[in-house]
């Protein structure tokens, strides 16, 4: 056999047994008479001896060994002279008496080690060696956890797991699709899902009553740390429940999840906001709530007093940062800067400074009394020794702005403790948004979710105020999932589709199956989604999700390990019948 023991098994109660490990060189260490290598496999580092009085020529052979070599040892488990508590194998060592190289390695490009000296790009190029290093690992380690443990969860509430096509009909759902053409079938094509909703959808019509899946998705969308051009979705769908059946069911999952996994618990059920007190609160649908610096609407009193900027936005916020007056100029223009960046792009940044001896200090002093100053210190509850931030301009774009001058407040002032977790139900999201470019509603969560039913009267007179039956789980910052109630009534669902601007016959062409489905009795029925990914980097404390996926893709949607995506040759175009431009 290859072993006896993994490389993190081996403690004192081991000391006198004769072993054989199998794993790659971490380091070697050559002192003289001794040398010593650090032994390495997924379960941890076992230390071997080779002496070179005992014997010279194993002694020899081993310090011919480079990094990363994979060998085989056996040898007789001794206590370790100079022991390591920081080791779980720090108290014994192998004195080493056969050793066999089962394949030799090139020197690796950059260390395998916790702290790496090997770049983002290169370590990708190169991911089956970063993924040999034990942080990587516990990553996907966690992810490994969390799947199971969702199983486990989700199999105790009576769920079936029940997979669904990857080859389906592109349908128009948000993102763009990934499109697969069909040489059997010339000139058409399949679709990878964006999501598996009208299959579940279809599951609850067939009676299933409780369906899961740990699922891949597809979205050819721009890219960003926590977006991914494949990703993996925890999909769930319920029959005969409403809004808070899904989510009690869903809560639970979470604290089993966090309980099971980091032990970690909440006191209390998840606090719940509707859309529009994010919105006027954080500016996010997806609010960090470790801490405060809420917003706050000083519209009526900063405005009508001839500071033109202000005057004639359509809305001016504050923020406080507490204990931030102590901020000195070249600081604050450093943030002046920050905001000012095409990403956030605000046209400037307003300070009034609360001085710990009651005095005000402003940027606009010469347009404003003490007086008018301190009246927005009151309503943002400032005290002497804090900092309030001021923006204004159109509604949507300075709530977008005044999020980021927060959450990045949040960092530089150590806020946003990653091992803090602060989740919160965000319910109540509006059911349409109007799109000024195409000049029509757009579903804001997807076609299939339901209104709220004391709106229904809206939809034929005011369809932009209908709110839906919609919900989304947030959690320091991040939307972790979300879900809706769904339209299980065909008039109903074709007056979805007619507010979205399709015609009967589009609608009929698109999701004919699913319309048809519902005039066999479907049950009234609802779910959720969570981001796999986005969960699992959550509870690693981590705002990217790369380091969570074994292979993942860069911001340009590459893998730089494979190569791909790559052109096909003539033959493969032509046996498609694909004809490029």
């Amino acid at each position: 056999m290859f072993r006896t023991h993994t490389c993190g098994e081996l403690r004192e109660e081991h000391i006198g047994e004769v072993v054989t490990l199998s794993g790659w060189i971490q380091k070697s260490r050559d002192l003289g008479g001794m040398t010593f290598i650090d032994l390495r496999d997924r379960y941890g580092i076992t230390q071997l001896a080779f002496n070179l009085e005992e014997n010279e020529s194993l002694c020899l052979s081993a310090r011919k060994l480079g990094r990363e070599f994979v060998v085989q040892i056996e040898g007789e488990v001794i206590e370790r002279a100079s022991k390591n508590a920081k080791m779980p194998t720090g108290n014994i060592e192998i004195k080493v008496a056969k050793l066999v190289v089962l394949n030799a390695a090139k020197t690796p490009p950059f260390t395998i080690e916790d702290n790496t000296d090997g770049g983002e790009e290169l370590r990708a190029q190169y991911r089956y060696l970063d993924l040999r290093r034990k942080p990587v690992q516990n990553k996907l380690m966690l992810r490994n956890q969390v799947a199971l443990q969702t199983r486990v969860y989700l199999d105790g509430q009576g769920f079936w797991d029940v997979e669904t096509p990857y080859l389906i009909k592109s349908t128009p759902e948000g993102a763009r699709d990934f499109v697969v053409p069909s040489r059997m079938n010339e000139g058409q094509f399949y679709a990878l899902p964006q999501s598996p909703q009208t299959f579940k959808q279809l599951l609850m019509v067939s009676g299933f009553d409780r369906y899961y899946q740990i699922v891949k998705c597809f979205r050819d969308e721009d890219l960003r740390a926590d977006r991914q051009p494949e990703f993996t979705q925890i999909d769930c769908e319920m029959a005969f429940v409403e809004q808070e059946d899904v989510l009690m069911m869903f809560e639970g999952m979470v604290k089993h999840l966090f309980k099971s996994i980091k032990n970690y618990e909440w006191d209390q059920a998840f606090p719940r906001m509707t859309y529009a007190e994010a919105m006027e609160k954080y500016g996010s649908d997806k609010p960090d709530i470790r801490f405060g610096m809420e917003f706050n609407d000083i519209s009526d009193l900063a405005q009508n007093k001839g500071f033109v900027v202000f005057d004639q936005a359509e809305v001016v916020l504050a923020i406080n940062a507490e204990d931030c007056a102590i901020y000195t100029r070249k600081q604050l223009d450093a943030l002046t800067a920050w905001v000012k960046r095409p990403q956030i792009g605000a046209k400037g940044l307003v300070y009034v400074k609360y001085n710990e001896d009651g005095t005000i200090k402003s940027s606009v002093d010469k347009f404003y009394s003490e007086e008018d100053l301190k009246s927005w210190l009151e309503r943002a509850g400032a005290k002497p020794g804090d900092l309030m931030f001021v923006l204004s301009g159109e509604l949507d774009k300075t709530r977008k702005q005044m999020n980021e001058l927060r959450l990045h407040m949040g960092n530089e002032l150590g806020l946003r403790n990653p091992n803090v977790f602060k989740p919160v139900w965000v319910v109540d999201f509006p059911l349409l948004e109007w799109d000024e470019e195409s000049g029509r509603y757009h579903a804001m969560h997807h076609p299939f979710t339901s209104p709220k039913p004391e709106d229904l009267d809206l939809i034929n007179t005011d369809p932009g105020k209908v709110r839906a039956n919609a919900y989304d789980l947030a959690m320091n910052g991040v939307e972790l999932g979300g879900g809706s109630i769904r339209i299980h009534d065909r008039d109903l669902q074709a007056k979805m589709f007619d507010l979205l601007g399709f015609t009967s016959e589009e609608a009929q062409a698109q999701f004919g199956f699913l319309m048809n489905a519902f005039e066999y009795g479907a049950p009234p029925h609802g779910g959720l989604a969570f981001g796999l990914d986005r969960l699992v980097a959550t509870m690693g404390g981590s705002e990217s999700i790369r380091d969570y996926i074994a292979f993942p893709k860069n911001n340009s949607g590459r893998d730089v390990m494979i190569d791909a995506p790559s052109p096909l040759d003539a033959a493969q175009l032509d046996e498609l019948n694909i004809q490029l431009k």
